[in-house]
């Protein structure tokens, strides 16, 4: 399979490519700044330089031809209002967009957790970010892709278990980065995990039973 991922270069990005190379599979990591080339290099990616804001939907489609899927990872992570609008929220309707365009059907988003950080302090500029994350969510839904939206509870830099639960309603907690990366291979893999909302903890189903479930569990 060939793979286009947009946030290649985040925490969760980069375990996820180690992971899909290690089975074979051919993956474009999409990155903005250019010193996260290397990085995406070195874990097994062909660097593709491409910016969510200001490249347009032909140009993403034309970086995206050839790939079977798309996996969007990518966030502002705290850089602002504006461009937690822009990348988390426009961004993912360019990059919807761009993969209908490519041909590039399956489309895994890497969503938030309904309740995450909820009871905290983290004050207006989070909560704009939980009302963008539901708005994309919605948005694609409401397109004809080949979709899966993931939506991990906190995450963790443990090493991860291989050990998770999902479904499309399970109790907050948290979840290592290794365990995100693992499930949404495995749902890469899994065509019949189709148009699903999943949340994802920590568990203690092995990922690969668990994604097997829920593709058996499909209306």
């Amino acid at each position: 399979m060939k793979i286009f991922q947009i946030g290649a270069g985040g925490n969760v990005g980069r375990r996820l490519t180690q992971l899909l190379t290690s089975r074979g599979d051919t993956v474009s990591g999409m990155h903005r700044a250019p010193d996260q080339a290397d990085a995406i290099r070195e874990a097994g990616a062909t660097p593709v330089s491409g910016d969510l804001i200001d490249t347009s939907v032909d140009e993403l489609a034309n970086l995206m031809n050839g790939h079977d899927a798309v996996v969007f990872s990518a966030g502002a992570h705290g850089t602002g209002r504006d461009k937690t609008t822009l990348i988390d929220g426009k961004g993912l309707e360019k990059a919807a967009a761009a993969a209908r365009q490519a041909g590039a059907r399956r489309f895994i988003l890497v969503s938030a957790f309904p309740e995450s950080e909820r009871g905290g302090e983290l004050g207006d500029d989070f909560e704009h970010y939980m009302r963008v994350k539901k708005t994309a969510d919605v948005y694609l839904t409401r397109t004809d892709l080949d979709w899966v939206i993931v939506r991990p509870g906190l995450l963790r830099d443990d090493l991860g278990t291989g050990l998770v639960t999902a479904g499309p309603a399970v109790e907050y907690g948290s979840v290592s980065r290794d365990n995100v990366a693992a499930f949404i291979a495995a749902t890469l893999h899994e065509p019949a995990l189709s148009r699903q909302i999943v949340e994802l903890t920590d568990g203690d189903q092995p990922v690969d039973q668990v994604v097997a479930q829920l593709a058996a569990a499909r209306p």
